[in-house]
Protein backbone atom coordinates (compact mmCIF):
# COMPACT_ATOMS: atom_id res chain seq x y z
CA UNK A 1 0.00 0.00 0.00
CA UNK A 2 3.29 2.47 0.91
CA UNK A 3 4.44 1.39 -2.45
CA UNK A 4 1.60 2.11 -4.41
CA UNK A 5 0.63 5.34 -2.72
CA UNK A 6 4.07 6.88 -2.72
CA UNK A 7 6.48 4.90 -5.20
CA UNK A 8 8.90 7.60 -4.96
CA UNK A 9 9.53 7.17 -1.31
CA UNK A 10 8.34 3.87 -0.34
CA UNK A 11 9.15 1.77 -3.37
CA UNK A 12 12.00 0.23 -1.94
CA UNK A 13 9.30 -1.60 0.59
CA UNK A 14 8.16 -3.10 -3.01
CA UNK A 15 11.56 -4.05 -4.62
CA UNK A 16 12.92 -5.77 -1.48
CA UNK A 17 9.73 -7.03 -0.19
CA UNK A 18 10.59 -10.83 -0.48
CA UNK A 19 13.88 -9.41 1.56
CA UNK A 20 12.14 -7.44 4.13
CA UNK A 21 9.15 -10.93 4.27
CA UNK A 22 12.68 -13.09 4.93
CA UNK A 23 13.73 -11.22 7.51
CA UNK A 24 10.79 -10.86 9.36
CA UNK A 25 10.01 -14.37 8.64
CA UNK A 26 13.58 -15.25 10.46
CA UNK A 27 13.04 -13.63 13.94
CA UNK A 28 9.74 -14.98 14.13
CA UNK A 29 10.58 -18.83 13.35
CA UNK A 30 13.92 -18.42 15.52
CA UNK A 31 11.72 -16.95 18.25
CA UNK A 32 9.06 -19.55 18.39
CA UNK A 33 12.00 -22.80 17.43
CA UNK A 34 13.70 -21.15 20.82
CA UNK A 35 11.07 -21.06 22.96
CA UNK A 36 8.62 -23.76 22.04
CA UNK A 37 10.71 -25.93 20.10
CA UNK A 38 8.34 -25.76 16.49
CA UNK A 39 7.38 -23.42 13.86
CA UNK A 40 4.90 -20.49 14.23
CA UNK A 41 1.82 -22.55 12.25
CA UNK A 42 3.40 -26.17 14.12
CA UNK A 43 2.81 -24.73 17.80
CA UNK A 44 -0.77 -22.89 16.66
CA UNK A 45 -1.13 -26.48 16.47
CA UNK A 46 0.40 -27.96 19.78
CA UNK A 47 3.07 -30.02 17.87
CA UNK A 48 6.96 -30.14 18.70
CA UNK A 49 10.55 -30.95 17.14
CA UNK A 50 11.95 -33.33 18.35
CA UNK A 51 15.65 -35.36 17.44
CA UNK A 52 14.99 -38.00 15.43
CA UNK A 53 17.22 -39.66 18.17
CA UNK A 54 14.87 -39.96 20.95
CA UNK A 55 11.86 -41.32 19.15
CA UNK A 56 11.52 -44.51 21.42
CA UNK A 57 11.21 -41.85 24.78
CA UNK A 58 8.28 -40.33 25.92
CA UNK A 59 10.19 -36.27 25.11
CA UNK A 60 9.80 -34.08 27.59
CA UNK A 61 7.50 -30.50 27.13
CA UNK A 62 10.13 -28.38 28.02
CA UNK A 63 13.33 -30.15 26.58
CA UNK A 64 14.86 -27.68 23.50
CA UNK A 65 15.96 -28.93 20.38
CA UNK A 66 19.85 -29.18 20.49
CA UNK A 67 21.68 -26.79 18.50
CA UNK A 68 22.34 -28.47 15.42
CA UNK A 69 18.83 -29.48 14.78
CA UNK A 70 17.62 -25.78 15.53
CA UNK A 71 19.50 -23.97 13.24
CA UNK A 72 18.85 -26.78 10.64
CA UNK A 73 15.34 -26.17 11.02
CA UNK A 74 15.84 -22.59 10.77
CA UNK A 75 17.63 -22.72 7.86
CA UNK A 76 14.79 -25.30 6.11
CA UNK A 77 11.81 -23.42 7.19
CA UNK A 78 13.29 -20.03 6.17
CA UNK A 79 15.68 -20.29 3.64
CA UNK A 80 14.54 -23.15 1.43
CA UNK A 81 11.24 -21.19 0.67
CA UNK A 82 13.21 -18.05 -0.36
CA UNK A 83 15.43 -19.49 -2.52
CA UNK A 84 12.48 -21.84 -4.08
CA UNK A 85 10.70 -18.40 -4.78
CA UNK A 86 14.06 -16.65 -6.51
CA UNK A 87 14.15 -19.64 -8.75
CA UNK A 88 10.44 -19.47 -9.88
CA UNK A 89 10.57 -15.88 -10.59
CA UNK A 90 14.23 -16.31 -12.43
CA UNK A 91 12.32 -19.11 -14.67
CA UNK A 92 9.50 -17.35 -15.09
CA UNK A 93 11.56 -14.36 -16.56
CA UNK A 94 13.97 -16.07 -18.64
CA UNK A 95 11.01 -17.91 -20.50
CA UNK A 96 9.53 -14.58 -21.03
CA UNK A 97 13.07 -13.55 -22.87
CA UNK A 98 13.46 -17.04 -24.48
CA UNK A 99 9.16 -16.62 -25.87
CA UNK A 100 9.76 -13.02 -26.89
CA UNK A 101 13.53 -12.81 -27.83
CA UNK A 102 14.18 -10.71 -25.17
CA UNK A 103 17.90 -11.25 -26.06
CA UNK A 104 19.65 -11.51 -29.47
CA UNK A 105 19.93 -14.89 -31.05
CA UNK A 106 23.89 -14.27 -30.67
CA UNK A 107 23.73 -14.24 -27.11
CA UNK A 108 26.79 -15.98 -24.89
CA UNK A 109 23.98 -17.21 -22.26
CA UNK A 110 21.00 -18.25 -24.79
CA UNK A 111 22.57 -21.80 -24.82
CA UNK A 112 23.24 -21.80 -21.32
CA UNK A 113 19.79 -21.00 -19.81
CA UNK A 114 17.58 -23.18 -22.53
CA UNK A 115 19.24 -25.93 -21.00
CA UNK A 116 18.46 -24.69 -17.57
CA UNK A 117 14.99 -24.10 -18.90
CA UNK A 118 14.43 -27.84 -20.23
CA UNK A 119 15.92 -29.00 -16.78
CA UNK A 120 14.31 -27.03 -14.12
CA UNK A 121 10.99 -29.02 -14.78
CA UNK A 122 12.51 -31.87 -14.13
CA UNK A 123 14.27 -30.93 -10.90
CA UNK A 124 10.57 -29.73 -9.87
CA UNK A 125 8.91 -32.97 -10.77
CA UNK A 126 11.65 -34.70 -8.67
CA UNK A 127 11.25 -32.82 -5.66
CA UNK A 128 7.66 -32.66 -5.61
CA UNK A 129 7.84 -36.47 -6.13
CA UNK A 130 9.78 -36.79 -3.54
CA UNK A 131 7.10 -34.68 -0.77
CA UNK A 132 4.45 -37.13 -2.11
CA UNK A 133 6.30 -40.30 -1.38
CA UNK A 134 7.16 -39.45 2.12
CA UNK A 135 4.01 -37.81 2.77
CA UNK A 136 2.37 -41.11 1.67
CA UNK A 137 4.92 -43.31 3.81
CA UNK A 138 4.09 -40.99 6.74
CA UNK A 139 0.11 -41.92 6.52
CA UNK A 140 1.28 -45.92 5.68
CA UNK A 141 3.22 -46.11 8.91
CA UNK A 142 6.61 -46.37 7.05
CA UNK A 143 8.45 -42.83 7.99
CA UNK A 144 8.57 -40.87 10.82
CA UNK A 145 8.16 -37.14 9.67
CA UNK A 146 6.29 -35.79 6.61
CA UNK A 147 8.40 -33.88 4.72
CA UNK A 148 11.85 -34.58 3.32
CA UNK A 149 12.97 -31.04 5.59
CA UNK A 150 12.10 -32.96 8.56
CA UNK A 151 14.50 -35.50 7.58
CA UNK A 152 17.09 -32.90 6.22
CA UNK A 153 16.58 -31.05 9.77
CA UNK A 154 16.86 -34.83 11.72
CA UNK A 155 13.96 -34.26 13.60
CA UNK A 156 10.31 -35.41 13.90
CA UNK A 157 7.10 -33.49 15.20
CA UNK A 158 5.38 -35.21 18.15
CA UNK A 159 1.52 -33.45 19.37
CA UNK A 160 1.90 -31.99 23.14
CA UNK A 161 -0.34 -33.27 25.28
CA UNK A 162 -2.51 -30.78 27.86
CA UNK A 163 0.17 -31.73 30.48
CA UNK A 164 2.92 -30.75 28.27
CA UNK A 165 1.23 -27.37 27.31
CA UNK A 166 0.77 -26.62 30.87
CA UNK A 167 4.50 -27.59 31.46
CA UNK A 168 5.95 -25.45 28.75
CA UNK A 169 3.84 -22.82 29.55
CA UNK A 170 5.45 -22.83 33.10
CA UNK A 171 8.63 -23.00 31.86
CA UNK A 172 8.51 -19.91 29.79
CA UNK A 173 6.67 -18.20 32.67
CA UNK A 174 9.39 -18.32 34.38
CA UNK A 175 12.52 -18.17 32.29
CA UNK A 176 11.04 -13.86 32.24
CA UNK A 177 10.57 -13.87 36.43
CA UNK A 178 14.20 -13.78 37.64
CA UNK A 179 16.30 -11.01 38.67
CA UNK A 180 18.46 -10.09 36.51
CA UNK A 181 21.38 -7.49 37.37
CA UNK A 182 23.71 -7.00 34.23
CA UNK A 183 22.18 -4.06 31.98
CA UNK A 184 23.08 -6.53 28.98
CA UNK A 185 21.05 -9.00 30.42
CA UNK A 186 18.42 -6.99 30.69
CA UNK A 187 18.78 -5.01 27.31
CA UNK A 188 18.32 -8.92 26.20
CA UNK A 189 15.61 -10.07 28.36
CA UNK A 190 13.57 -6.49 27.41
CA UNK A 191 14.51 -7.70 23.61
CA UNK A 192 13.09 -11.11 24.43
CA UNK A 193 9.57 -9.91 25.85
CA UNK A 194 9.26 -7.50 23.17
CA UNK A 195 9.62 -10.08 20.54
CA UNK A 196 8.01 -12.12 22.68
CA UNK A 197 4.93 -9.94 22.74
CA UNK A 198 4.64 -9.51 18.67
CA UNK A 199 5.17 -13.28 18.39
CA UNK A 200 2.27 -13.84 20.59
CA UNK A 201 -0.12 -11.18 19.10
CA UNK A 202 0.38 -12.65 15.46
CA UNK A 203 -0.70 -15.84 17.03
CA UNK A 204 -3.75 -14.50 18.52
CA UNK A 205 -4.49 -12.31 15.86
CA UNK A 206 -4.15 -15.59 13.25
CA UNK A 207 -7.77 -17.23 13.83
CA UNK A 208 -9.37 -13.14 13.52
CA UNK A 209 -7.41 -12.72 10.37
CA UNK A 210 -8.75 -15.83 8.99
CA UNK A 211 -12.04 -14.59 10.14
CA UNK A 212 -12.13 -11.46 8.31
CA UNK A 213 -10.62 -12.79 5.30
CA UNK A 214 -13.51 -15.03 5.04
CA UNK A 215 -15.82 -11.97 5.68
CA UNK A 216 -13.55 -9.85 2.96
CA UNK A 217 -14.30 -12.97 0.69
CA UNK A 218 -18.31 -12.89 0.81
CA UNK A 219 -18.30 -9.30 0.70
CA UNK A 220 -16.44 -8.94 -2.34
CA UNK A 221 -17.54 -11.93 -3.80
CA UNK A 222 -19.70 -11.91 -7.38
CA UNK A 223 -23.17 -11.66 -5.62
CA UNK A 224 -22.84 -9.60 -3.30
CA UNK A 225 -21.31 -7.05 -5.51
CA UNK A 226 -24.36 -7.07 -7.93
CA UNK A 227 -26.60 -6.32 -5.21
CA UNK A 228 -24.31 -3.68 -3.49
CA UNK A 229 -24.06 -1.76 -7.60
CA UNK A 230 -28.03 -1.77 -8.16
CA UNK A 231 -28.25 0.13 -5.05
CA UNK A 232 -25.96 3.20 -6.01
CA UNK A 233 -23.71 2.95 -9.15
CA UNK A 234 -20.06 4.49 -8.17
CA UNK A 235 -18.33 7.21 -10.11
CA UNK A 236 -15.02 6.34 -12.42
CA UNK A 237 -11.91 6.76 -10.80
CA UNK A 238 -9.51 9.20 -12.26
CA UNK A 239 -6.88 8.59 -14.77
CA UNK A 240 -3.35 7.78 -12.89
CA UNK A 241 -1.25 10.79 -12.08
CA UNK A 242 1.51 11.28 -14.31
CA UNK A 243 4.67 12.10 -12.65
CA UNK A 244 6.16 14.94 -15.01
CA UNK A 245 8.79 14.92 -17.01
CA UNK A 246 11.51 14.68 -14.54
CA UNK A 247 14.01 12.57 -15.06
CA UNK A 248 13.62 8.90 -16.28
CA UNK A 249 9.74 9.43 -16.77
CA UNK A 250 8.06 9.22 -20.39
CA UNK A 251 5.94 11.47 -22.05
CA UNK A 252 2.87 10.46 -23.25
CA UNK A 253 2.62 11.01 -26.91
CA UNK A 254 -0.09 12.69 -28.91
CA UNK A 255 -1.16 9.51 -31.08
CA UNK A 256 -2.14 6.91 -29.00
CA UNK A 257 -0.81 4.19 -31.40
CA UNK A 258 2.78 4.98 -30.32
CA UNK A 259 5.02 3.89 -27.47
CA UNK A 260 5.97 6.82 -25.01
CA UNK A 261 9.46 4.93 -24.96
CA UNK A 262 10.21 4.34 -28.22
CA UNK A 263 7.97 7.12 -29.92
CA UNK A 264 7.41 4.17 -32.78
CA UNK A 265 4.36 2.86 -34.03
CA UNK A 266 3.88 -0.14 -31.06
CA UNK A 267 4.84 -3.94 -31.57
CA UNK A 268 3.34 -5.91 -29.42
CA UNK A 269 0.77 -4.24 -27.15
CA UNK A 270 1.13 -4.83 -23.75
CA UNK A 271 -0.22 -2.61 -21.13
CA UNK A 272 0.70 -2.94 -17.04
CA UNK A 273 -1.95 -3.40 -15.05
CA UNK A 274 -0.56 -1.00 -12.52
CA UNK A 275 -1.29 1.66 -14.15
CA UNK A 276 -2.83 1.23 -17.61
CA UNK A 277 -0.49 2.47 -20.09
CA UNK A 278 0.25 0.53 -23.15
CA UNK A 279 4.15 0.19 -24.24
CA UNK A 280 5.85 -2.30 -26.91
CA UNK A 281 6.19 -5.26 -25.37
CA UNK A 282 10.37 -5.02 -25.71
CA UNK A 283 10.19 -1.63 -24.46
CA UNK A 284 7.90 -2.15 -21.54
CA UNK A 285 9.80 -5.74 -20.61
CA UNK A 286 13.53 -3.99 -20.39
CA UNK A 287 12.21 -0.90 -18.33
CA UNK A 288 9.92 -2.64 -15.90
CA UNK A 289 13.39 -5.29 -15.04
CA UNK A 290 15.23 -2.25 -14.54
CA UNK A 291 13.60 0.16 -12.78
CA UNK A 292 10.16 -1.75 -11.25
CA UNK A 293 7.88 1.22 -12.02
CA UNK A 294 5.74 2.25 -14.85
CA UNK A 295 7.91 4.70 -16.91
CA UNK A 296 4.91 7.12 -16.95
CA UNK A 297 3.19 6.96 -13.48
CA UNK A 298 6.19 5.49 -11.44
CA UNK A 299 3.79 3.12 -9.98
CA UNK A 300 5.80 -0.14 -8.00
CA UNK A 301 6.00 -2.49 -11.17
CA UNK A 302 7.06 -6.18 -11.72
CA UNK A 303 7.05 -8.33 -14.59
CA UNK A 304 4.08 -10.19 -13.84
CA UNK A 305 2.17 -7.04 -14.13
CA UNK A 306 2.40 -6.82 -18.02
CA UNK A 307 -0.71 -7.62 -19.98
CA UNK A 308 0.06 -8.64 -23.02
CA UNK A 309 -2.89 -7.34 -25.78
CA UNK A 310 -2.09 -9.38 -28.83
CA UNK A 311 -1.75 -12.75 -29.78
CA UNK A 312 1.76 -14.47 -29.57
CA UNK A 313 0.91 -16.08 -32.65
CA UNK A 314 0.62 -13.54 -34.72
Amino acid sequence: VLAESNPGRYGFLWRWFDEIYVLLDLLLQQHYLARCSASFSENFYSLKRIPLRDCQQQPLATAGLPKRQHWKSLLLLVLVPYLKGKLEKLVSSLREEDDYSIHPPSSSWKRFYRAFLAAYPLGGMTWEGWFLIQQLCYILGKAQHHSPRGGLAGVRLVRLTAGGIQALEKTLAGAGGGQTHSIKTQVQSGGGKALGGVAFSLWGGLSVSVFFLQFLGGWYSSENQETIKGGAALPTPPPPVHRGGGAGSALLPKLKTVCPLCRKIRVNATALATSGFVFCYRCAYNYVKTHQCCPVTGYATELQHLVKLYSPES
